[in-house]
């Protein structure tokens, strides 16, 4: 049954219309969103998928396919932050109220709707199911409503309603890439000005595979370190007297370190500035058409995530040493860590292709006694639209 039948069944008449966004994966720049920073996301296949109806009663109604429990319905004026729909029994609600109480906040006129969503998004493996979710109910009011906002208008007030009204300080490059990325190509974001530019990455033309590996694994020790290490990246700004260490350059940074006495935040800032410029170096390498050269790249930032962030885990570890060793070109974790998902650049085919590294990494992970990973292709997918 569709999405559409789906949601008539539930709400007694066909929807208005029906809406999709994707999750990512971001290739590489990580931590450096929060910091005004370059990144490069990707969209994926896996969509969040929202039949929505328009209603003119102030009545927000949401149900999911995929979370045990029945239609969830809110008082659209009565949505502020604290005051989540948790109350209901449905976490995953508070990322759809909260694009809605973003929008009026920011004084668009955006009365009730019904909602039905459905999502291929894995959760809890880094791929950014909760941007899906807030994106997908964006575009879908800002059509039945008639509000005009671009996706980079879309995709701030997503990010919005994540840090306010769910509470997860997160940057936003997660709505970005779920609003404004294009089929065939990777995201090359600005963040300090959402500036962006659609990079080719068609990895079949030169025989190249991109793979995910989800460990299935998300360690306690992640509660709360997101928000710690970007405390810990504004008080190095500071410390610097800098607005954030999107300022500070590659070259500046040995005299940056040396002026910072905290171990912690010299780790973090070295991080954040390094990355920055993997990203730039791997930009120069895609444009000129060095797209193997991006594998080493992807190798040393999981080392700096690792050493230097430490938001690692033995897991994400075992995944990028099991699949470097079985001959990928690069490997590193992605998205916030302590388990979540690896991206691994490999050859198509080949006895050191694509099948043999996934192949290996499975076989790793059985030998440690880990769970078995999930393992798939990364293919460059269009971002959110109406089906």
């Amino acid at each position: 049954m569709s999405v559409a039948e789906e949601f008539a069944g539930l709400y007694g008449a066909a929807p208005d219309g029906v809406w999709a966004a994707p999750g990512r994966v971001n290739l590489i720049g990580e931590y450096t969103d929060f910091n005004d920073g370059f990144v490069l996301p990707l969209a994926l296949p896996h969509t969040a998928v929202a039949a929505v109806s328009r209603r003119d009663d102030g009545v927000l109604r949401l149900h999911s396919a995929d979370v045990p429990g029945g239609i969830v319905s809110l008082d659209v004026a009565a949505l502020a932050p604290g005051v989540a729909p948790a109350a209901h029994g449905a976490d995953w609600a508070a990322y759809p109220a909260g694009v809605a109480w973003a929008l009026r906040e920011a004084g668009h006129p955006v009365g009730g709707a019904d909602v039905h969503v459905a999502s291929t998004v894995p959760t809890g493996a880094g791929l950014s199911s909760s941007a899906a979710l807030e994106v997908v109910t964006a575009v879908a009011l800002d059509e039945l409503y008639g509000l005009g906002l671009s996706r980079p208008e879309l995709a701030r007030l997503a990010q919005h309603a994540e840090n306010a009204f769910v509470g997860v300080p997160c940057g936003v490059m997660d709505q970005m890439a779920s609003a404004c990325a294009a089929e065939g190509h990777a995201l090359f974001l600005d963040t300090c000005d959402l500036s962006y530019r659609q990079v080719p990455f068609d990895l079949d033309a030169v025989g190249l595979r991109l793979l995910v590996v989800d460990t299935r694994v998300k360690h306690a020790l992640g509660d709360g370190a997101y928000a710690e290490r970007r405390a810990g990246c504004e008080a190095g700004a500071r410390a610097l007297g800098v607005r954030t260490l999107r300022e500070l350059s590659y070259v500046q940074l040995p005299a940056a370190l040396a002026r910072l006495t905290d171990g912690t935040i010299r780790r973090y800032v070295r991080h954040v500035v390094s990355d920055n410029e993997r990203v730039r170096r791997t930009i120069e390498l895609l444009d000129a058409g060095e797209v193997r050269a991006v594998g080493p790249v992807l190798t040393e930032g999981h080392v700096s995530l690792r050493d230097d962030l430490r938001v690692s885990c033995a897991e994400l570890d075992l995944a990028v040493s099991a699949a470097n060793a079985a001959g990928a070109l690069g490997a590193r974790m992605t998205g916030g860590g302590f388990g979540g998902s690896a991206v691994v650049l490999a050859e198509a085919s080949g006895p050191r292709g694509a099948d043999e590294v996934a192949a290996a990494v499975e076989k790793a992970f059985a030998r440690a006694g880990a769970a078995a990973p999930r393992i798939f292709e990364a293919v460059p997918s269009a971002g959110a639209r109406r089906l």
